[in-house]
């Protein structure tokens, strides 16, 4: 039974998504470094950053970060789920897409929630925060227009419940990079609609972020 520690709204739905395409048991631990709970104290057992999703596999390991639960998923629990190609270059070419997101996409999204990280003395002065959040954001808006070149094709089509457009569809969402992705890139902002409107996706999309 694996384990995943994580929050409604956040990159937790990806590796949801995933454990339940693959069919792995697992159950749902909510916690949030921003919400103290009981989950929270068991997850600063095994992950002292408190970070999420951070999954405890079925031997007592733990694992974080999206990109590496997903290729740990994709290549060693379940390598027969179409998580992540079968064929070298393809799934090459994926692994480099989920780290492309991680590396870039998920830290822009860090310096817009908290970029009195990223100023000295910033902390009071709400217009530096402000001009670096505008700043940080169209970077973030640019780096997702050269994942959709690069990367987009292979999150259409067959690769649309792939670990990797799992992730894109998650993080383009909760880093609120949508609209601007729907004007500059429909194609892929069409693709990533296609992925979140799989049933199972549907599902778990639906828990995380309930219709309106």
């Amino acid at each position: 039974m694996y384990e995943l520690y994580g929050s409604r709204g956040t990159g937790s739905a990806a590796i949801e998504a995933a454990l339940v395409l693959a069919g792995l048991p697992h159950r749902l631990v909510e916690a949030a470094s921003w919400q103290p709970s009981p989950g929270l104290e068991a997850l600063s057992r095994i992950n002292p950053l408190q970070q999420i999703p951070t999954l405890r596999l079925p031997d007592g390991r733990a694992i974080s970060e999206s990109a590496a639960i997903l290729i740990h998923l994709g290549l060693d629990a379940a390598p027969g789920s179409g998580l992540l190609p079968t064929e070298a270059g393809e799934r090459a070419q994926a692994l480099s897409g989920l780290v492309y997101l991680a590396a870039n996409c998920y830290a822009a999204i860090g310096v817009i929630d908290y970029p009195q990280r990223w100023c000295a003395d910033a902390d009071g002065d709400a217009a530096v925060q402000e001009r670096i959040r505008q700043g940080t954001r169209a970077r973030l808006h640019r780096l997702w227009e050269l994942f959709a070149d690069q990367y987009g094709s292979a999150c259409a089509g067959a690769g649309r419940l792939s670990a990797l457009a799992l992730l894109a569809a998650v993080v383009s969402k909760w880093s609120g990079s949508r609209a601007h992705l729907q004007v500059q890139r429909p194609e892929f902002f069409a693709a990533l609609r296609a992925t979140e409107d799989e049933p199972v996706v549907r599902a778990v999309f639906a828990r995380h972020w309930p219709p309106a």
